[in-house]
């Protein structure tokens, strides 16, 4: 018998990794993005960092202290794990006070991805509201890694004010990659000449041709329904339409049934999912 039949041999005896075990990741960098969001970069202890896609999600967490569901921010192509944190909770508040050196607990990566490949050869538009631009950064870092397979490429980002924009520092270099970017808040300091008001103002804006566009959005529930509708009467196709539904993750792989929204688990069969799926869930409260 070969060597390299015996190698194989062995590998085919490993056991797949377990969805459900957790991974110990180092954070080896910080930023503080605004008041109460963090970015925090991390690498594994125990080998690389598994590949994603943008728009997948890990369960992140601290032993003795729980796990939630954070989206992956960084560079798809990058070995580094990327997540940008708000604190909103017990668990998120002891994630984003991390600092470098402490060790954190990972499973993932986990859910479906934006599919932005389904954009070549013709124009993209993101529209995210506050950290809803955390998942979609991922996909302005591949739209800038191959800007010349899109027609033209836009970001609408909505956020309360200038001082709560994430990755403002960023949005110079996507701008000199022919990426228009267009900012707007709810309420701007004295002196501010940029946009104030709703996100959907500047949908009818956007420069691009709409039977041909693939949309990306993420933000509130309620700023994702009225994008999605004015897409829609710009003619953006309700399918070619993507949301991403970050609910109540708790496992992962679609057992416990935490993330469920009618038919869907969304862990699983999301968080991103297209707009003419979501529209009849989306108008119902109940659901």
């Amino acid at each position: 018998m070969t060597q390299a039949v015996d190698d194989a041999a062995i590998e085919s005896a490993v056991p797949a990794p377990d969805p459900m075990l957790p991974r110990p990741f180092r954070v080896f960098g910080r930023r503080e993005d605004t008041a109460d969001t963090v970015t925090l970069e991390l690498r594994p202890l125990d080998g690389a960092a598994p590949p994603f896609e943008p728009g997948q999600f890990n369960m992140l967490g601290r032993l003795g202290v729980g796990e939630v569901p954070i989206s992956i921010s960084g560079d798809p192509t990058d070995a580094t794990l990327v997540h940008t944190i708000r604190d909103v909770g017990g668990v998120t508040r002891v994630l984003a006070a991390a600092q470098v050196g402490d060790v954190l607990e990972v499973r993932g990566p986990y859910g479906s991805g934006w599919g932005v490949h389904d954009g070549h050869g013709g124009d993209v538009v993101v529209v995210a509201g506050g950290i809803g631009l955390a998942p979609l950064r991922p996909v302005m870092l591949r739209l800038l890694a191959e800007r010349s397979r899109y027609r033209k490429v836009a970001l609408v980002y909505g956020a309360r004010t200038p001082a709560d924009q994430l990755y403002a520092d960023e949005f110079a270099q996507w701008r000199e990659h022919g990426i228009d970017v267009e900012t707007i808040v709810d309420r701007g300091p004295a002196g501010w000449r940029g946009h104030v008001g709703l996100v959907t103002t500047l949908v009818p804006r956007i420069d691009v041709e709409a039977s041909q566009t693939l949309a990306l959005v993420c933000g509130p529930e309620v700023m994702m329904r009225y994008v999605a509708r004015a897409l829609i009467e710009r003619g953006v196709p309700s399918e070619r339409i993507r949301a991403s539904m970050e609910r109540n993750m708790k496992c992962g792989v679609g057992v416990c049934g935490h993330c469920q929204l009618r038919q869907f688990f969304l862990c699983v069969d999301g968080p991103v999912l297209d707009y003419s799926t979501l529209a009849p869930l989306l108008d119902v409260r109940e659901v």
